[in-house]
């Protein structure tokens, strides 16, 4: 698989990445660690070199997975993680308890995921979401003290505002920025990409596949279960996928003619907006991973990228992407 730069940063990764969260949290209960593992090292087979996780998925189930599934392959791969919550234990576990980004957590629980993913250093640390208790700058700084200390590589935001980028990269340089992005959720767009571009920062999109639906695997009459995210998600409650169909049939079309499927031709689309643009399609399935890495060898002619892009600018999206709580999380 070919290389991407993110951004000016030097750090170079495979053109698609691996998002492990859904083997550990967020799709219903945690999956087989041995069959996850054999998904995480097919990965490595496909030339697949970015790895995402985060120390709030489990909690903390999916860096142990992923730290113990790419052991072998120290040198070979990069890490990304993520701090910024809080998490407290009733008896059953430990569970999130709200966003803490104070400078004292972030050198605290960057020791744990060191720990837990087995490395000396983390690849990427991302702020998984602003914390409006604490400064950007207090963040940034914190992190800086972790790369001169060696225990950190690179600075990375999530769902981030432009202004606050800007602001985070004055203190110490982000070297990428990670959101949910695909063709049913394009808002970055608008402030976002520019501001990234603008300062060399990288672009690594978060559900390119709308959460599995532009896969075309998610019907109307799909159901979810409680402890699937999806079951909160207005964009994926019954009346909503119906009028999503529209955005599945579009990319199926494209697919058909260029035989290939629709998660290839989303993914695809994506690879073709911006060269330091590296997404991160997540999958509990072998067959599914390898399909999702396959998208790197397909190349959308300009004719392609109009022609989706219009047919797709007559689609409205039904439903939000998030629930309330959620969202109010974002952007900030």
């Amino acid at each position: 698989m070919q290389e991407r730069e993110l951004g000016r940063s030097g750090l170079k990764v495979s053109a698609l990445g691996l998002g492990c969260m859904g083997m550990s949290f967020g799709y219903g209960p945690p999956r087989d660690p041995g069959e996850m593992t054999a998904v995480i090292r097919g990965a490595v087979e496909e030339g697949v070199t970015f790895f995402d996780t985060a120390q709030v998925y489990g909690p903390f189930l999916n860096e142990e997975l992923v730290g113990a599934a790419l052991a072998p392959f120290r040198g070979r791969v990069v890490i990304a993680t993520k701090f910024g919550f809080k998490f407290a234990d009733d008896g059953s576990g430990p569970r999130s308890a709200g966003l803490d980004s104070r400078p004292e957590t972030v050198k605290r629980t960057a020791e744990d995921s060191l720990r837990r993913l087995r490395v000396d250093a983390i690849d990427l640390y991302y702020q998984h979401r602003v914390d409006p208790e604490v400064p950007i700058e207090d963040v940034a700084g914190a992190v800086k003290d972790l790369i001169q200390a060696g225990k950190v590589k690179h600075f990375g935001m999530s769902e981030a505002a432009a202004e606050t980028i800007r602001r985070a990269h004055a203190v110490q340089p982000v070297t990428a920025v990670q959101s949910e992005y695909s063709l049913w959720w394009k808002r970055p767009e608008a402030a976002v990409l520019p501001t990234l571009e603008e300062l060399g920062i990288g672009f690594v999109p978060y559900s390119p596949l709308g959460k599995g639906f532009l896969t075309g695997a998610i019907g109307e009459d799909a159901t979810f279960a409680a402890t699937d995210l999806r079951s909160r998600i207005p964009r994926f409650q019954p009346q909503a996928r119906q009028a999503n169909q529209a955005l599945v049939e579009l990319l199926r079309a494209v697919a058909q003619r260029m035989r290939a499927t629709p998660a290839q031709i989303a993914l695809a689309w994506l690879l073709a907006q911006k060269p330091w643009i590296v997404p991160i399609p997540g999958t509990t399935r072998l067959a599914r991973m390898q399909e999702n890495s396959r998208a790197a060898a397909i190349q959308l002619t300009a004719g392609d990228l109009t022609e989706i892009s219009e047919a797709a600018s007559k689609i409205t999206i039904q439903g939000a992407r998030y629930p309330e709580e959620l969202e109010r999380m974002t952007y900030r």
